[in-house]
This record gives structure tokens, sequence and C-alpha cells, in this order.
């Protein structure tokens, strides 16, 4: 008999004999019966994602209405699926792991270069657009800070080189001005979250920041968003877009769509408690030629897009 065994042999009874005190009565246990423990795997589903430019649990708080409503309407099983990083979701993509993704017009057309994803719908923001664009910020009291040419030598903190507004619209909006990244003291990246630069900002640790517009009532609870100011603003650009990856037919992708499209903010309470959550009011059709825009700007800024 292995060594092991013996040891279990005399061992048990030992622990038996020590746990009994002498007012208890035993209690006899049956080695006999025993249960196999498996762990379940996750139903197939549709996956949908978020870029994910705030935390998990924000990305969470803001989609999870949406996602299930998508699901009831369509009668299709979809599930939220949360990347760490800008990478990770691009990855992911191309992994065939994300089947719906929701992502900035620059991430948007590197998942169609690569991997052929298809743009179905851009959303209508909260002032009634379908564009958005980027802001470069600052301490209110850092005097030094007033116009896009103060930002010379400076240290910068940007959301990652794959943000739309929070990197490369007020890139392109720097280089207008005839700022390149080697007139910046320090060129620096958040992790992907927009709420990191701006208490990087607040801190002080940064001179300037850039996020999306809107980015600033996130951490609104967290610090005086009135102690940072916006220095300008990048031009508007094609807003953040839907798109599907090829392993779904166009029928399953259109249902999906026009589930997003019968959302009506105006006029349906429970809708508008969806749209209130997301952060957005609508959604418009869309396809791959709204990106025109942003495919030139890619070249302005040096961006690769394959």
């Amino acid at each position: 008999m292995p060594r092991t065994k013996i040891f279990l042999l005399l061992l048990i009874p030992a622990l038996f004999l020590f746990a009994c005190r002498e007012s208890e009565k035993p209690v006899k246990v049956s080695l006999d019966k025993r249960q196999e423990i498996t762990f379940r795997q996750q139903a197939p589903a549709i996956t949908y994602a978020y870029l994910p430019q705030y935390s998990n649990t924000e990305s969470f708080q803001r989609h999870h209405r949406l996602v299930e409503y998508l699901s009831e309407q369509t009668g299709l099983p979809i599930r939220q699926v949360f990347p760490d990083t800008f990478d990770n979701y691009i990855s992911m993509v191309g992994q065939g792991k994300i089947d719906i993704s929701f992502s900035n017009p620059f991430i948007y057309v590197k998942l169609a270069n690569r991997y052929g994803v298809k743009a179905m719908a851009r959303i209508i923001e909260a002032d009634g657009r379908a564009e958005f664009r980027g802001q470069i910020i600052a301490r209110r009291d850092n005097e030094d800070l007033q116009s896009i040419e103060d930002c010379r030598r400076k240290s910068w903190v940007a959301v990652d080189p794959s943000s739309a507004g929070g990197y490369l619209f007020p890139l392109g909006l720097f280089i207008d001005h005839h700022l390149s990244l080697n007139d910046f003291r320090e060129v620096a990246f958040a992790g992907g979250r927009q709420e990191n630069v701006i208490l990087g900002v607040y801190a002080g640790l940064h001179d300037i920041g850039t996020i999306r517009e809107g980015s600033l009532s996130v951490v609104k609870d967290k610090i005086d968003i009135n102690q940072i100011k916006v220095i300008a603003s990048s031009s508007w650009y094609p807003g953040w877009v839907y798109a599907y990856s090829p392993r779904l037919s166009q029928e399953v992708a259109g249902r999906i769509r026009d589930a997003m499209l019968k959302l009506n903010y105006k006029n349906n309470p429970q809708h508008r408690l969806i749209l209130d959550a997301a952060k957005f009011i609508g959604f418009m059709p869309s396809d791959d030629r709204d990106f025109d825009q942003v495919r030139e700007l890619s070249k302005k800024v040096g961006l690769d897009l394959d």
C-alpha cells in the first residue's frame, strides 16, 4: 500500500477522536458516497463588448440594460464581455471572442481593415449629434495654460494611443497649431481610462490632459470638477459605432440593428431608462463610408490603421 494512503488511514481516525469530546456523540462518516463537482460552461451566446475607456463597473452599469433589451427583442442570447485594455479588445475581436463591438471610430476602422467587421449603427449623443470631439484640459488655477500654444513643453497625459477623443482628435488639433509630439516635455497614457486622465491633471501629476467631451461628469462625485478647465476642443468627428463580426450573419446583425433603431427616447419611459444609463439618446444607421473623415485624420497624425 502506498505511504500516502497509509498516512491518510491513520490520520482520519486520529482527527475524529480528537474532535469528539466526552459529552459529544461520535458521528459516523461514510467515505463510500462521493459526489463529483463539475464546472458548468457558459452557454453559447453572442458576445457584446464596450471599448474599455472606463472601468468594468462603469461599463456594466452603462450597458447591461441595453444588452438585456437587445436579447429580449431579438430572442438571441447576448452576453456582455469585458476586455481589460484597448489592445485586449482588438485582440479579442480578432480571436472571434467579440461579436458585437461598440467602439470609437479609430478602433472601428482598425477592426474593419484587419478583421472585416462591418458598421451597423452610430449612437446619437445627448446633445442630439451623431458626432463627438476631444478636449484639452488643465487645472483652473494653472494660469500658464490659457491656449493651445501654451501647451508647448508641458506634460501631457492622454487616454490611450488608440483613444479617439482622448488622444487622436486632440493630436490632430495640436498638429494644426504646429505642435508635434516632440514639442511636449512628456506624453503619458492613462491605461485607457478617461477617469485616470482627469484625476492625474487634478492631482497636478500632469499639466494637461486630453479626454472625450462629456467625461468630466464621470468623476463629479470624486473631485470638484469646477477646478478643471477646458483649454480647447477638437473638430467634430463621426461618433461611436456598433459593428458586427463576420462570424455573424447579416440576418442576425440586422435583427440587432433593428432593435437598436426601435429605441424611442422621447416617448417610451422604459427605453429612456436604457438609454440614460448608456449616456446617449438613440441610434442611427451607419456604414463604412461614414468613417472616411477618420481615415484622413489618421494619415495626418501618422496612425497605422492596418
